[in-house]
């Protein structure tokens, strides 16, 4: 059952509605206008313009390095492409933390130079100021708990998170104070499948689970590793659809073989 099949755009309201009546929220990372082409003409209720550009597109080994400009630019380029999902952008590392007005700032930017419809921010109980402001400002958010890859320097490692009980009861406390705070939804990133459950129905708004469990209200991947565009890249909580790594590597290799053995281009293929 579709609560929304006949939506013009979808919107925070919406999203809300969806986990009342029980329906699953499919979200997926997007870029660049092409793949939001693809993914908005698909159905997608949310694109996420993430940090994660920052590994797939730019090559970087971890999501610090991108820049507010950088995201600003990815964001532009997906909103340009999409009609119907509803698109939210990660306030990159640095553009918020510690500072709720630089925050503000950051957010206003991303809304008004990209157009995009919401803003993300990794953190809980220390971050809230920062939430409270963008969102008095009118602008929606969505939170991000469990493995924050922005914080990866102090975790030191991208396993699993809040396995222990003192990091867990901190989660559950968390996802509280951003719902308070007044954020609409709140991603939750490879925490126990049990301890997705129990914050998703602990809340009136929707989580969104990256190798969080089946309890969450809606998933997310990162569509680079959901159609196989990345080599080698497989954490347990990846489904890959397709393996696009393959199919363009033959298209590459027998581009150059009819290049190379003038078979490219033909007589239909010239003027």
């Amino acid at each position: 059952m579709s609560v929304h099949k006949e939506i013009k755009r979808v919107t925070t309201h919406i999203l809300q509605e969806m986990k009342q009546r029980g329906e699953k929220i499919s979200m997926l990372t997007a870029y660049d206008y092409s793949m939001a082409t693809i993914l908005d003409d698909a159905g997608l209720d949310v694109l996420l313009v993430g940090d994660s550009a920052s590994n797939v597109m730019a090559g970087h080994e971890t999501t610090l390095p991108i820049t507010l400009d950088q995201m600003i630019y990815h964001a532009a380029s997906v909103i340009r492409a999409v009609k119907r999902a509803f698109v939210v952008v990660d306030l990159p590392f640095g553009s918020y933390q510690g500072n709720s007005k630089e925050a503000l700032n950051s957010a206003i930017r991303i809304m008004k130079e990209s157009g995009a419809h919401g803003v993300k921010l990794e953190g809980g109980e220390e971050i809230i100021e920062s939430v409270q402001r963008i969102i008095t400002a009118g602008i929606p958010v969505m939170g991000h708990l469990g493995l924050t890859p922005q914080s990866i320097y102090k975790f030191g490692t991208y396993t699993v998170r809040a396995k222990e009980e003192e990091e867990a009861n901190k989660l559950k406390s968390d996802v509280l104070a951003l719902q308070a705070a007044g954020c609409f939804a709140i991603v939750l990133e490879k925490i126990p499948a049990a301890l997705g459950k129990e914050a998703t129905d602990s809340l009136n708004i929707p989580t969104i689970g990256i190798g969080a469990g089946p309890h969450c209200d809606g998933q997310v991947l990162v569509v680079n590793d959901m159609i196989g565009l990345t080599k080698g890249f497989k954490p347990r909580f990846l489904r890959q659809y397709v393996n696009l790594y393959e199919e363009i590597y033959g298209a590459a290799q027998a581009y150059i073989r009819d290049v190379k053995g003038l078979d490219f281009p033909n007589d239909k293929e010239q003027y």
